[in-house]
């Protein structure tokens, strides 16, 4: 496409609009949609400019259980303060009948403690509430969500429990960690990661077909702040098989996948391109620079900015300007062939304002 100079009238027209983290972010008058530029950045062509947190739109709907007992529904209707405590009281049914508790120190869900589905995967097929996700009420959620997918940003569907961590709340961690790499075991993990991807696969046909979504998002983290919880062979056995069918069919609907993964998992990040991923972004506990060396153009990776600021701390708005305009002059040179996200969810207003003018200017000259 032609480019688009930046006109200073972008930015002085600009409204607000929802972020991440219950923040207000500038809504700027950009030459196409967030969706287009977005769409150009996962097909490695040189975006207009570097989007911020603003540009997307998250979709978890309460049609998938797993949604409500993870007290993570981000939809035209939101989860009461009522329906909230309720999971925290009394706990609540993922799709596969496995009952979580929301803790709200932490604002997540855990497991029930003490009752778990498995204690050897080879029983999963008699265990294990297999969902029915076609006999869900879709075409209600459709007609309820209509306005509020009615949009030109980026619109990613989220699937909360990925496949680890759905072993993870089938067994408790060390049992699943331990049938990862147990011999009696693995042909059975290979079986119901296949089925589950199933799964994955047929949400992912829904999604599209009552929200129109644009991206997914798959959580399944696999590290701790000090190391992977397993090795790249184990992955790479494990896992990259029945992740790539479910990346590969994402990519066969014009739907890109972005992997959640937590963890210190710089060792593990040849995995997630085998897979397929589009982008990861990972914790800023990760050396990125590193990563970008060593593997940017292969996977569009989130970087973390070089300032530090928590929602709502004060930071000096000259300082948040020139980070915005170092990450700029670093990053967007090689954008053709190195595409990266800036990882600036809590950052202030001015740094974001500051890299949508300088990135429109150095990606539109």
């Amino acid at each position: 496409m032609s480019r688009v100079p930046f006109n200073q009238a972008e930015v002085d027209n600009a409204t607000e609009t929802p972020g991440v983290m219950g923040r207000v972010v500038k809504r700027f008058q950009t030459p196409i949609t967030p969706k287009e530029n977005y769409r150009m950045i996962y097909n490695r062509e040189v975006p207009l400019w570097l989007p911020n947190s603003g540009d997307s739109l998250s979709i978890t709907p309460r049609i998938d259980a797993d949604n409500i007992a993870r007290v993570f529904v981000s939809e035209a209707n939101p989860l009461t303060q009522e329906e909230r405590d309720l999971v925290a009281t009394e706990g609540y049914k993922d799709k596969f009948g496995v009952t979580w508790i929301y803790v709200p120190m932490v604002n997540g869900s855990m497991v029930k403690p003490g009752n778990p589905v498995l204690d050897d995967v080879n029983n999963w097929r008699e265990k294990i509430e297999w969902p029915d996700v076609d006999s869900w009420d879709w075409e209600a959620s459709k007609a309820a969500n209509a306005d509020y997918v009615n949009t030109d940003r980026r619109l990613t569907a989220t699937i909360l429990t990925g496949f680890f961590e759905r072993l993870i709340s089938f067994m408790d961690f060390d049992k699943a960690a331990l049938a990862l790499i147990d011999e009696d075991q693995k042909d059975a993990v290979h079986e119901l990661f296949d089925a589950l991807a199933d799964v994955y696969i047929k949400m992912v046909d829904k999604y599209i077909w009552a929200y129109g979504i644009d991206n997914l998002s798959l959580h399944d983290d696999w590290g701790s702040q000090r190391s992977p919880f397993f090795s790249l062979a184990t992955i790479r056995e494990m896992l990259v098989p029945h992740i790539k069918k479910v990346v590969d069919y994402c990519h066969s609907r014009g739907v890109f996948l972005d992997m959640h993964s937590c963890g210190k998992n710089e060792m593990i990040v040849p995995a997630y391109i085998e897979m397929g991923c589009d982008s990861w972004s990972g914790q800023s506990m990760n050396d990125k620079q590193k990563l970008y060396d060593m593997y940017g153009g292969q996977i569009i990776l989130g970087i973390e900015t070089d300032l530090v600021a928590a929602p709502n701390q004060p930071v000096d708005e000259e300082e948040a300007k020139a980070s915005a305009k170092r990450f700029v002059d670093k990053f967007c040179p090689d954008y053709a062939t190195k595409p990266v996200f800036a990882s600036a969810m809590a950052a202030p207003v001015a740094f974001l304002d500051t890299l949508y003018v300088e990135s429109r200017k150095a990606f539109n000259p």
